[in-house]
């Protein structure tokens, strides 16, 4: 958790470049992802100079190579020059003139090296406009510290979530503790191989990433899962150079040092080389409406004939699965009425070809002020054999914070997400611990629930016999107020009260008249 200190002096960048003539939000973080890698490279080369000091041994990565670049007049820059430690102390016009001239080159340059985030360098474009501007914001970016994995995930995901912009940047509207919600109850683990086909900015990935920490202390012990972590298990598709690009970033300053982030249109191009690969989906695709026959991928059309996105999705997620890989993704309410030819058709699928485990109905404003669209988490085990036997529902109420505009949160920040501990009657404000509490009960005590909680299970064969209808309502059962059906021995009773509560009355008036 960022300290108020820090919050200010992030804020202070964020304010700087306002002020500096750079309103566009995406810009910002993007420029200052820029600035931050540039550090990050020269921590990285000073940590090898150190090791190969201390163990007398020549370097085994030299991020900076030796001479200079050949850039320009004089034969160029000395790539030493570009290291942020030199930079930070340059005067203003120098400092741009290197960054500007030299070090952006170098940054595109870098894409020949094999790691994800030197490819997505390879549209880097330096847009702050001025030496004063540059000097400023470096100034501030120096005082803030970097060393601990932790904070520096913190103030990544800081920024992001200062991020006001909607519409073709609505990949960045899952909100955090959601993302937690699904991530905890898919509880990764170190084998796992994990997908977001519309990773945006790699929310998923980060808090999957993040999870591991928290949960698996001996991850890091041995060479094989160290190396998986880091190279195999988080995978990202995205056609959006600039949040590959962010995203990338956010994933290295978890601590993921090579992810697979790449360049791809996941509903437009076949998917050889990802068919039957990954173990485990998180997901909350842009669902923009419909696509032309034409350029939807027809791996995904072979398996559901439709123009409609949030259907391709869900079928890209089954293309995309192993047998035995699980999902937890977001789709629109629609998806789980829908009554076309294609919905029930993917409906069916999930539950006759695979398992279709369980479905939690989110509050409509989960996603404002971006959007009021009613969702749902869609939870389910690709099998290619059938499985389902009951299938867990959960009508989530509340998530922590408020459901308008203002997005307000109504508990400490220690009383939120789906691992808070929370005091008898805070349940009402935050459902998402109860949410992951009672999916492990799903296979047990779950099944006694009545159809009046929050949560209940419905066979198969109800299931089945309702077309393959996934909306709540249509089996749960309403509380009705006891006070409206008591006893009638007890509504006689009062009735009777009443009436020789008149006669008495009337009684006494007579014997006062």
């Amino acid at each position: 958790m960022l300290t108020g200190e820090l919050r200010s002096k992030i804020d202070n960048v964020w304010n700087a470049f306002w002020s500096g003539g750079i309103a566009n939000p995406i810009e910002v973080i993007e420029q200052i992802t820029y600035l931050l890698f540039i550090r990050g490279l020269d921590e990285a080369h000073t940590r090898e100079e150190n090791r190969a000091t201390r163990l007398g041994k020549p370097m085994e990565r030299r991020i900076f190579p030796e001479g200079k670049d050949g850039v320009g007049t004089g034969g160029g820059v000395a790539y030493e020059e570009m290291r942020w430690s030199r930079l930070k102390n340059k005067d203003p016009a120098t400092m741009f003139d290197i960054v500007s001239e030299h070090v952006f080159p170098f940054l595109r340059k870098m894409a020949d090296a094999d790691t994800a985030h030197a490819t997505h360098m390879k549209g880097a474009r330096f847009t702050i406009p001025t030496p004063a501007l540059l000097a400023k914001v470096v100034d501030l970016l120096a005082d803030i510290p970097m060393e601990d994995r932790d904070t520096k995930g913190d103030l990544y995901e800081y920024m992001l979530g200062k991020i006001a912009s909607a519409g073709q940047n609505g990949q960045f509207r899952t909100p955090r503790h959601i993302i937690a919600l699904m991530v905890e109850m898919m509880a990764p683990t170190r084998k796992d191989v994990i997908c977001d086909p519309a990773c945006g900015t790699c929310g998923f990935l980060v808090v999957a990433g993040e999870y591991l920490r928290d949960n698996d202390p001996k991850l890091f012990h041995d060479k094989e899962s160290r190396d998986h972590f880091n190279e195999e298990m988080f995978h990202g598709f995205d056609f959006d150079a600039t949040m590959l690009r962010i995203g990338s970033m956010n994933m290295t300053l978890h601590g993921v040092d090579d992810p697979d982030i790449r360049r791809k249109d996941s509903l437009s191009q076949d998917h050889v080389g990802d068919t039957d690969r990954y173990s485990l989906v998180l997901a909350n695709p842009p669902f923009a409406g419909n696509l032309d026959y034409e350029t939807t991928a027809k791996d995904l059309l072979a398996i559901v004939k439709t123009k409609k996105t949030e259907l391709l999705f869900l079928a890209l997620f089954l293309r995309l699965l192993k047998p035995g890989g699980r999902a937890a993704v977001i789709v629109p309410d629609g998806v789980l009425f829908g009554s076309s030819t294609a919905h029930k058709a993917i409906r069916k699928m999930l539950v006759e070809d695979h398992k279709l485990d369980g479905i939690v109905k989110l509050p409509s404003g989960v996603f404002r002020p971006y959007a009021g669209v009613s969702t749902a988490i869609l939870l389910f085990t690709k099998t290619n054999s059938g499985g389902t036997d009951h299938v867990w529902f959960y009508d989530c109420q509340a998530d922590g914070i408020s459901l308008d505009d203002k997005r307000t949160p109504l508990l400490p920040a220690d009383k939120l997400g789906p691992r808070a501990k929370l005091d008898a009657g805070e349940h009402e404000k935050n459902n998402l611990p109860d949410i992951a509490a009672r999916w492990k009960e799903r296979d047990g005590a779950e099944r006694e629930r009545p159809r009046t909680s929050q949560s209940f299970c419905v066979p198969k064969t109800e299931i089945a016999e309702a077309g393959y209808d996934f909306s709540l309502n249509r089996y749960n059962e309403v509380v009705h107020d006891a006070a409206e059906h008591r006893p009638p021995k007890e509504i006689i009773a009062e009735l009777k009260m009443i009436e020789q509560e008149i006669a008495d009355g009337l009684a006494e008036l007579e014997a006062m008249l």
